[in-house]
C-alpha cells in the first residue's frame, strides 16, 4: 500500500525543511568536536481505560571527554519525566508531560550545571500500513533552565520526528518479535544564553533494533547521532541507546499475585 498523495506532500515538504536547515547550519559553522555517550531509560506505561494511559520515564546520561574516550567517563544527566496520553482517533495520539533533568556540572564537555524543568505538548500521527507503521511526531516544549548566571531562562522549542518501525519476525508487535526502527527529528529554539543564538538546536537520527519479551516487557537498542550547533564550535554525539519498557507492570504482578496458577498433579 502506497501513502495518499497528501501524505507524500506532506512528507516531501517536511524532508526538504529538513535538509535545508541541516546543510544552512553545517556550512556555517567551522570547528566540530566529537563525543561518545550513552541514553539509558526505564519507562513504565498504564493504561487506564481505552482513551487514557501514563507514563513514567527515569533516565541518565554519561559522555566521553576530550582527554577519556570512555564512553562512562562522566556522568552528565538523570531524568525524571511523568507523562499522560489521550488517544484521540486510531490515528492521533496526544500527550503532555512535565519533567525535571538534573545537567550536572562536566567541564571536561563544555557543560556547566544547569538543572531544568520541561513541560510540553505533543502530537503523533500514524500512518498504519500492513508490515510497518510511519508516524511524524510534533512536540512544543518550554523548558526553564538556569544559565552560567545562576538566573533561569525560558527556552521554547519545537522538535518535529518522522519515524519507521517495521516487525522482522511478524507483520504485529507482540511477544518474541524483533522489529527494526528508524528515525530523524530537528529541534528549532527561541535563542537565549543558556542554549545560545542559534534557531536550528540540533538533528538527530536514530537506527536500531528492539524485542519484546513479553506482550508487556521489550528492550530497545539504538544508535543515535546527534548533530548540534553551538556558538564555540559545532559537536558531533555518537551515542548508544538503550530503552527498558514495562507497560501495566505492577497491575500485572497484582494479577499474579492475587490469581496465582492452579498446580498440577504429577
Amino acid at each position: 500500500m502506497s501513502l495518499s498523495p497528501n501524505h507524500n506532500i506532506l512528507f516531501k515538504k517536511i524532508s526538504s525543511i529538513l535538509v535545508m536547515t541541516i546543510f544552512t547550519s553545517i556550512t556555517s559553522h567551522g570547528q566540530t568536536i566529537h563525543y561518545n555517550q550513552f541514553w539509558g531509560e526505564v519507562q513504565f506505561n498504564r493504561t487506564i481505560n481505552e482513551k487514557w494511559s501514563t507514563e513514567l520515564n527515569l533516565g541518565t546520561s554519561y559522555s566521553s571527554t576530550e582527554s577519556s574516550p570512555n564512553i562512562f567517563e562522566q556522568n552528565t544527566q538523570r531524568s525524571f519525566r511523568g507523562w499522560g496520553h489521550y488517544y484521540l482517533t486510531p490515528r492521533w495520539k496526544l500527550s503532555s508531560f512535565i519533567a525535571y533533568f538534573n545537567n550536572k556540572d562536566v567541564p571536561e564537555i563544555g557543560q556547566f550545571e544547569s538543572p531544568e524543568w520541561r513541560f510540553a505538548l505533543q502530537g503523533i500521527y500514524y500512518f498504519h500500513k500492513t508490515g510497518y507503521t510511519l508516524s511524524t511526531r510534533m512536540r512544543a516544549e518550554l523548558r526553564h533552565m538556569k544559565n552560567e548566571d545562576d538566573t533561569y531562562e525560558n527556552v521554547f522549542r519545537y522538535r518535529h520526528q518522522i519515524k519507521y518501525l517495521k516487525p522482522i519476525n511478524s507483520k504485529v508487535l507482540r511477544r518474541g518479535v524483533v522489529y527494526g526502527v528508524a528515525s530523524d527529528e530537528i529541534f528549532l529554539k527561541s535563542g537565549t544564553k543558556v542554549t545560545g543564538l542559534s534557531f536550528f538546536d540540533r538533528n538527530r537520527l536514530n537506527v536500531g533494533a528492539g524485542y519484546l519479551f513479553t506482550d508487556d516487557i521489550q528492550l530497545e537498542i539504538t544508535y543515535a547521532n546527534d548533530y548540534l550547533p553551538r556558538d564555540n564550535g559545532n559537536q558531533i554525539v555518537n551515542a548508544g541507546s538503550l530503552t527498558l519498557t514495562f507497560n501495566n507492570l505492577f497491575k500485572n504482578i497484582s494479577k499474579k499475585l492475587h490469581h496465582p496458577q492452579p498446580e498440577t498433579d504429577e
